[in-house]
């Protein structure tokens, strides 16, 4: 936890000292004239960017948890292939096709990109919620129907504490996912670090676009490091939670 700590400084700082680096831009990008990325503060992007990632992370948990409960319980389980079929199809749809659709319904700025994104997520928290639940052993739930544990306490007390390590890994493929990801939002006018990419794109500065890039990838990186240690040894590794 000290590393992860040492490295969530090491990301800040380097955020304060990316507009006071003019010097090291300049010398990476002679031929730009305005290298460094400066009209809007790091931090102000850092947190809408997470804003808008985790609250999307959140919705998607909202439909995929509860779908992946439903889905292993008696009669749902005949539904399990219609419902992974819907998250999958949802999740193969590019996240900026689904920006653009969105854009004359929903308008410019943040929620297109909530859409796209809780689109996105939805897929490895069911996949995870099912594969851990499927996991609990028979013996703990004979034991827990011993006990005279009604169905809802089974799954409160037992089954979802036992699937905790697999639900987690994927909440860390969805987190990831939806960090990297967010990035696209800019295109809609949604404030974040990819704001810089779509302003270096537009204006042909590479400077910018390797910024925001940078910064992006290092966050989405980081927090599935953070995510990878909350889940403990015990949990899937990210490509397996999503099978």
């Amino acid at each position: 936890m000290r590393r992860l700590g040492l490295e969530a400084l090491a990301f800040l700082a380097a955020l304060w000292a990316a507009p006071r680096a003019g010097a090291l831009w300049q010398a990476l990008f002679p031929e730009v004239s305005r290298p460094t990325y400066a009209q809007d503060s790091w931090f102000l992007l850092l947190g809408s960017h997470l804003a808008l990632s985790l609250g999307a992370v959140a919705a998607a948990a909202v439909l995929g948890i509860p779908a992946g409960i439903a889905a292993t319980r008696g009669g749902g389980r005949a539904l399990r292939p219609v419902l992974d079929a819907i998250f999958a199809l949802a999740q193969s749809i590019p996240p900026v096709a689904v920006i653009a659709l969105a854009l004359p319904l929903l308008g410019f700025g943040a929620a297109p990109t909530l859409l796209a994104l809780v689109l996105y997520a939805a897929l490895p928290l069911l996949r995870a919620t099912v594969a851990g639940l499927e996991a609990v052993p028979r013996d703990a739930l004979e034991a827990a129907r011993g006990l005279g544990l009604s169905p809802w306490q089974r799954l409160v007390q037992v089954e979802l504490p036992l699937a905790r390590p697999v639900m987690l890994s994927g909440l860390r493929v969805a987190v990831t996912l939806s960090v990297a990801t967010a990035a696209v939002g800019a295109v809609a006018g949604a404030r974040c670090l990819g704001t810089p990419i779509v302003t270096g794109l537009a204006n042909a500065n590479p400077a910018y676009v390797l910024q925001g890039a940078l910064f992006t990838a290092w966050l989405a990186l980081w927090l599935d490091r953070a995510l990878g240690r909350l889940a403990g040894p015990g949990a899937s590794r990210s490509g397996e939670a999503v099978g």
